[in-house]
C-alpha cells in the first residue's frame, strides 16, 4: 500500500484508527473519529478503564456514557494489547507528559508507549504524537525508534505531530471546531497527517515542521501562564491599594482592541498550562537561553496557593481564631470549574497544606464523592453535600474552584468567613477576596 493508497483509507474513512492513551484528550479523540465512520481502537495500559469503555460507561463526567455507546454501535472497542497495532493504520499517542521532580520534563510515558508498539510497528502506517512536548521530541524520540526498526520515514512509514486542543467543559468548542495544528517529518508526512485530521474536524492548520507545532503549544500554554502570572501579582497589588482587581478586569475587558481578560486564582491547575512553560524553559538551557520572563511567572503561580492559605490565616485570625483546630469547608476540588478534573489542582495542594497545620478540613464538589489519589496528594476524605448546615458549621468557607452548581446566596448568607479566590462574591464584612 502506497501513501496515496493510504490518503485514500482515510478519505473513504475504510482506515482503522488506534488511539493510545485514554484520558481527557484521546477518549474525545476516539469519539470525534467514531462519529466520521472509523473504526477505532482505544488502547490503554489501565484494565478498569478499558473494561468501563467497553461496557459502554464513561469516567469522564463531562462526556456522556451516551457517546460511549454510539462509539461501540461504530465500531469502538477498548484493550490494554499492544499487539493489535500491527492491524492499525493510524497510530495516534495521547499520553500525558508531566514534569519530573526537578521540574524537568517526562517523556517516560511516551518512550514506554513507543517501546510497547515497536514490534508491531509495520510499512504504510501513519504515527502521530499528540502529546504536549517541547520543540524536538518527535524528532529526538520517535524518528530514531522508527528508522530502527528498519522503515523508513516520508517513504514507506510516516511520522507527524499534532498538538491537542482540548478544553474540557467548555461547550462553545469542540473537537470538531477547534482549528488542528498538523505537521509531519517530511513533505509526504506532512500530506499524510493533514489528510487524516480532515475527516474530524472544521479545519487544519499545516505548519513546516513538527518543531514548529510543538514550539505552537508550548507558546498557547506560556501565553495563558503569564498573564495569568501577570494577574496573580496585580490581585496582591490592587489587594494593598484597596481595589478590586474583578472590577478592574471587568473594566478593561470592555476595550475592544488590544486586551484580553484573565483572571487570578489559587494557583495553576491542569495538565497543560502549570507544567508547559518548564518544558520550554529546560529546553532553552539547553541551547544557553535562560528564559527570565517565563520562570518569574512560574513562581508567581505556584506561590498562589501559599498566599491563599495566608489569606484564611489573616481572616481567621480577625474572628479570633487559628487555623489549627479550626474546620475549613473548601468549595471545588476541580482545577477548573464545570468538570471533574484534577490534574495538577491548586486545591489539592491547599488542603494537603490545611491538613498539616492542624485544621479539620471538609470540601464539597459535586464531581467528586471522595478525592482519588494522584500522583503527588493521597487524602482520604469524603465529600460534604453543600446544606444550611454544612455551611454554617464552617469557621471558614474557602471558595477554590467556582462551580456553577454551588449555591451562591445561600453560602453568603450562612457562612460565617468566606475566603473567596474566584471572585464571586461580593465585598462584604465576611468576604475576603484572595
Amino acid at each position: 500500500m502506497s501513501k496515496s493508497a493510504l490518503i485514500s483509507y482515510f478519505k473513504s474513512k475504510t482506515a482503522e484508527i488506534g488511539v493510545i492513551g485514554l484520558g481527557y484528550v484521546g477518549l474525545p479523540l476516539v469519539i470525534r473519529f467514531s462519529k466520521e465512520g472509523f473504526k477505532t481502537i482505544g488502547f490503554d495500559i489501565d484494565v478498569e478503564k478499558v473494561k468501563k469503555l467497553n461496557m459502554g460507561e464513561t469516567y469522564i463526567k463531562h462526556i456522556d456514557s451516551n457517546e460511549i455507546e454510539i462509539a461501540i454501535k461504530n465500531g469502538f472497542r477498548a484493550t490494554t494489547r499492544f499487539s493489535e497495532i500491527a492491524n492499525i493504520d493510524a497510530i495516534l499517542i495521547c499520553v500525558p507528559t508531566p514534569l519530573g521532580v526537578h521540574n524537568e520534563p517526562d517523556l517516560s510515558y511516551i518512550r514506554r508507549t513507543l517501546e510497547s508498539i515497536k514490534p508491531y510497528l509495520k510499512e504504510n502506517q501513519l504515527l502521530v504524537l499528540e502529546s504536549t512536548t517541547y520543540p524536538g521530541t518527535t524528532e529526538e524520540e520517535i524518528v530514531p525508534l522508527i528508522e530502527e526498526v528498519g522503515l523508513k520515514i516520508g517513504s514507506n512509514f510516516f511520522v507527524g505531530y499534532s498538538p491537542e486542543r482540548e478544553d474540557p467543559g467548555n461547550k462553545n468548542y469542540t473537537t470538531k471546531t477547534i482549528p488542528k495544528v498538523v505537521s509531519g517529518f517530511t513533505k509526504n508526512c506532512l500530506n499524510l497527517t493533514k489528510s487524516l485530521y480532515d475527516q474530524i474536524v472544521d479545519q487544519t492548520v499545516p505548519v513546516s515542521s513538527p518543531r514548529v507545532a510543538e514550539m505552537t503549544k508550548i507558546l498557547e500554554n506560556i501565553h495563558r501562564a503569564v498573564n495569568i502570572g501577570l494577574v496573580n501579582e496585580l490581585k496582591m497589588v490592587a489587594e494593598k491599594m484597596d481595589i478590586d482587581i474583578y472590577e478592574v478586569i471587568n473594566a478593561a475587558a470592555t476595550k475592544p482592541f488590544g486586551f484580553t481578560p484573565y483572571y487570578p486564582g489559587p494557583g495553576l491547575g491542569g495538565h497543560c498550562i502549570p507544567i508547559d512553560p518548564f518544558y520550554l524553559t529546560w529546553k532553552a538551557k539547553e541551547v544557553g537561553m535562560n528564559t527570565r520572563f517565563i520562570e518569574l511567572a512560574g513562581e508567581i503561580n505556584t506561590a498562589m496557593p501559599g498566599y491563599v492559605i495566608q489569606k484564611v490565616g489573616e481572616a481567621l485570625n480577625i474572628a479570633g481564631k487559628a487555623i489549627k483546630g479550626s474546620k475549613i469547608l473548601i468549595l471545588g476540588l476541580s482545577y477548573k470549574k464545570n468538570v471533574d478534573d484534577l490534574r495538577e489542582s491548586p486545591s489539592l495542594e491547599i488542603i494537603d497544606v490545611l491538613h498539616e497545620m492542624g485544621a479539620n478540613v471538609q470540601f464539597s464538589d459535586p464531581f467528586f464523592d471522595s478525592i482519588p489519589p494522584t500522583r503527588k496528594h493521597s487524602l482520604d476524605l469524603q465529600a460534604k453535600s453543600l446544606t444550611t448546615k454544612t455551611i454554617q458549621s464552617a469557621d471558614l468557607v474557602l471558595l477554590a474552584t467556582d462551580h456553577d452548581q454551588f449555591d451562591y446566596e445561600l453560602i453568603q448568607k450562612k457562612a460565617k468567613l468566606i475566603v473567596d479566590t474566584r471572585g464571586r462574591f461580593k465585598q462584604s464584612p465576611n468576604v475576603i477576596i484572595a
